[in-house]
């Protein structure tokens, strides 16, 4: 599977980025993937070289690059619960410095950057996210509701919040078809109906499911909350989801 490595261009400095796309030429609907909290690294990789083989051009950016190239933090191979908190601890102040306001900048540079490439075709995009990263996918789908038309989160993590800025307030813009799926206790029922309102406002084609047995983070199968299973029904919903809005128009 054909990769590059990437330099963004944005209103703060230059993000580097990965991205994975098809063998054999051509051009291909482009994808962009925010990471979870953790960042980039080669899970992410792999996931994202998955993804391209299935005929995507998957777009990659380190969503810390104000603080320097990726990894922002060295990180174990495996992060398990012993190392959890120190990662986190390292992390949080990036996280936190990773207001709305830049979020919303570096999604149009994202997506400036996504459509111009040679090897991405004409048309619509998906933007993706895991943990923190679904948050990101959903300001930029709202942001862009011209431009995206699938948005998928999972394991989500910020998504519904009491804050003014809270993403799922912009949810009504959406013109992008949805899928969130949720580890249990990723949000209260009480966040979930504030999220399907959302969506039911926004009058778009969505699903919001609960993928059993599984735990924040099961996507990642550098973690200890890694769910085989779970991951399988991630691809299972994401692909299809894709498909849909992508490949066939």
């Amino acid at each position: 599977m054909p990769t590059k490595n990437l330099h963004i261009p944005t209103p703060d400095g230059t993000a580097d980025a990965f991205a994975a796309f098809p063998d054999g030429g051509g051009r291909h609907p482009g994808v962009l993937l925010y990471t979870d909290a953790f960042g980039m690294r080669p899970v992410i990789e792999e996931m994202a070289g998955e993804l391209a083989g299935h005929g995507y051009y998957v777009l990659v950016p380190h969503i810390y690059y104000r603080h320097g190239p990726a990894p922002a933090v060295d990180l174990p191979e495996h992060i398990g619960e012993a190392e959890r908190p120190a990662v986190i601890a390292q992390l949080m102040p990036l996280v936190e410095a990773h207001t709305a306001e830049r979020v919303l900048r570096d999604a149009e540079a994202y997506l400036g950057f996504l459509t111009t490439q040679p090897e991405v075709g004409a048309g619509p995009v998906g933007v993706i996210g895991y943990c923190m990263g679904a948050a990101l996918a959903m300001r930029t789908a709202t942001a862009h509701p011209g431009q995206v038309a699938a948005v998928a989160g999972f394991h989500p993590g910020f998504l519904v919040t009491d804050a003014p800025d809270s993403p799922h307030r912009d949810i009504p813009k959406l013109t992008a078809h949805v899928h969130v799926g949720l580890a249990e206790g990723d949000l209260s029922p009480e966040g979930i109906g504030e999220l399907n309102q959302a969506l039911d406002a926004a009058g778009v084609g969505y699903t919001t499911e609960i993928y059993p047995d599984t735990v924040h983070g099961f996507t990642m199968a550098d973690t200890d909350a890694f769910s085989p299973a779970g991951l399988q029904r991630h691809w299972d919903r994401l692909l299809p989801l894709l498909d849909g809005a992508l490949a066939n128009g």
